[in-house]
């Protein structure tokens, strides 16, 4: 099973959804601007993903400049900005396991598979 955080409005993040399920795989959708993720889903995101904090920011985003927000914020501020704030979140995102992959381009995702 994988789990995608999805926003439904983002053209990218329909295509990703699309492109996992022509795949055969079994996706648990999850709106993550209705239903954000902990800090602490965040850090394992991390992990997993195996970049920092501000490679998973949409740093183009009005709400990071209005936070006062930069390239060099700390790890900790940048999660903890996401988790309240998750517009932030880059997207889509696919999650299976151990192993996740944002969907930029959408074939980064079949890498969960």
């Amino acid at each position: 099973m994988i789990e995608y955080w999805h926003n439904p409005r983002c053209s990218k993040s329909r295509a990703g959804l699309v492109l996992l399920e022509e795949n055969g795989a079994k996706v648990k959708v999850r709106k993550y601007l209705e239903n954000p993720p902990s800090t602490d889903e965040l850090y394992q995101l991390l992990k997993s993903l195996g970049i920092s904090a501000i490679e998973l920011m949409r740093t183009r985003e009005k709400q990071f400049k209005e936070l006062g927000l930069t390239k060099t914020s700390a790890d900790e501020t940048l999660i903890a900005a996401m988790a309240e704030y998750p517009i932030l979140i880059e997207r889509p995102i696919a999650i299976a396991g151990d192993k996740a992959a944002i969907g930029r381009p959408p074939e980064n995702l079949l890498g969960v598979l």
